[in-house]
């Protein structure tokens, strides 16, 4: 990937085009890069950034007289300015931009604005082309291991126990950072142990769900349970376990494309957002919670950046899975034509809309909503999803099934109790309201000098509580309504 983008930088530089805009967090590698670039095409290469100015040109460090050297050099150079985003909120140099693309364009220059952000004043946007340096992939990460298992090597002290299964996990495990983050965690693992080997690799995952955690848009989740944890849902955990295999090369080889997502909708507590985690478990896969409310910044453009940013982090785990909860509280600017925030809502959705159609990148979305008034309908379009189910309150069956669940997770014989008599006592319950009434039970046999409890206790519990299916009726009919027609029923 990285070898395919800088063949474009290079055929767009050797066609004259005067400006360039290279987006990426990681200084170095793009140094290298761009120096590598320079080099193949016998060009000098000068780095700006405002603390030094350009190297070794004395009072280059403002805006201003940096664009004045650019436009005064005779040398058919690549000019390469870091962060220089923060200055185009000064008109003047805004104005000395476009009059340097004439400039460069004639006298066969390039001028490359390099910063983790994208922000280009609409006044030279149409002469800009813009390149997304992506995080190292596998190949690129596997270099780097190897060479830093080199240099480990030659240290006495340290044990370097690996074998080419493990390389591959290790790799894995550090899909989704940068060249330093990944150094920086490999680094670490030595200096724990001094050694290197299969034992650590819990420490390189949990590096990386702090590195991933402190860019405050993704959330790296540990599963916590599986498929067998789900009560129900029989036609929803049929049409999982049938693709349980879909990301393997086998399945590439059989002509079978990746599943794209799903978007799960039905009443609340019924085990939407436990079905995302059992999703991971049940396809050994990483699983990442992105919360929309999130991606929102206080400035211009920073939400769709924000966004843009989390889709990369997400495709440089892939295969992944991508989980977003309860999407449509996230989209609440949309209501009334999203002008209500600027057309920033409507601005995301759109980025990510886009993503979510065209998308090559092995990222299964898992969608939950509750509300299905307040999905906007570009959402529900054929070819978003995979499938759209809906998961209703538990039968009968289903609701035994939950009990039984419930009582094992809490170290309680299902035997022991009336299990027949709880699933009917429990109707138009859901499985979170299940789950609750033997935790109220529980509490009340811990007060009462800590007996053990039984089927009655939790029946009283069943009793004295009031069902979201009650509260919510009208919301809970208009949703049956709604799907009956529209969605695949999970049960």
């Amino acid at each position: 990937m990285l070898h395919q983008i800088k063949e474009e930088i290079k055929l767009n530089i050797r066609a004259r085009y005067p400006v360039l805009y290279v987006v990426s967090s990681e200084e170095e590698r793009v140094e290298r890069l761009i120096a590598d670039i320079g080099s193949e095409l016998r060009r000098n290469v000068y780095f700006w950034s405002c603390t030094d100015g350009f190297q070794g040109v004395a009072e280059t460090q403002l805006a201003m007289p940096a664009l004045n050297f650019v436009a005064d050099s005779g040398d058919r150079g690549i000019f390469v300015l870091k962060d220089f985003h923060t200055m185009f909120d000064e008109p003047k140099v805004v104005r000395r931009v476009r009059d340097l693309i004439v400039n460069m364009r004639r006298n066969m220059k390039t001028l490359v604005f390099f910063s983790p952000i994208v922000k280009i004043p609409p006044e030279f946007e149409r002469d800009v082309v813009i390149f997304d340096i992506p995080l190292p992939d596998s190949a690129e990460l596997l270099v780097i291991l190897k060479n830093f298992l080199a240099s480990m090597s030659k240290s006495p002290d340290v044990k370097i126990l690996v074998t080419p299964p493990m390389l591959e996990r290790v790799v894995n495990a550090v899909l989704g950072l940068t060249e330093n983050q990944a150094l920086n965690v490999f680094a670490k693992v030595v200096v724990a142990d001094q050694k290197f080997s299969e034992e650590d690799l819990p420490l390189m995952i949990n590096e990386k769900r702090q590195i991933i955690r402190k860019a405050g848009l993704l959330e790296f989740y540990e599963p916590g349970c599986g498929i067998g944890d789900v009560g129900g849902l029989a036609n929803l955990k049929r049409w999982l376990t049938e693709r349980a295999g879909a990301f393997g090369a086998e399945a590439r080889a059989y002509g079978l494309p990746e599943p794209k997502g799903l978007l799960l909708l039905g009443v609340q507590g019924c085990g939407k957002s436990l079905t995302a985690k059992a999703i991971a478990d049940l396809w050994k896969l990483p699983l990442l919670r992105l919360d929309v409310g999130s991606l929102f910044g206080q400035y211009i453009g920073m939400s769709e950046e924000n966004m843009r940013r989390a889709i990369k982090i997400a495709e440089s785990l892939a295969p992944t899975i991508l989980w977003l909860d309860e999407i449509e509280k996230g989209l609440s600017g949309m209501k009334g034509g999203g002008g209500g925030d600027g057309g920033t809502t409507a601005r995301v959705f759109s980025t990510f809309l886009t993503w979510l159609q065209e998308k090559t990148k092995p990222v299964f979305v898992v969608a939950t909503a509750n509300n299905i008034a307040d999905l906007p309908p570009e959402l529900l379009r054929k070819g978003r999803f995979d499938e759209i189910f809906f998961i209703d309150l538990p039968s009968e069956a289903e609701r035994k099934k939950i009990f039984e669940i419930h009582l094992v997770k809490r170290k309680r014989n299902p035997a022991k109790f009336e299990l027949d008599k709880l699933a009917a006592a429990a109707t138009e319950y859901s499985g979170a309201e299940i789950e609750q009434a033997i935790v109220s039970a529980m509490y009340g046999g811990f007060v009462d000098k800590k007996r053990e409890i039984n089927s009655e206790d939790i029946l009283k519990a069943i009793r004295e509580s009031v069902p979201l299916s009650t509260t919510m009726k009208e919301a809970i009919a208009e949703l049956r309504n709604w799907c009956t027609q529209r969605a695949r029923p999970a049960s």
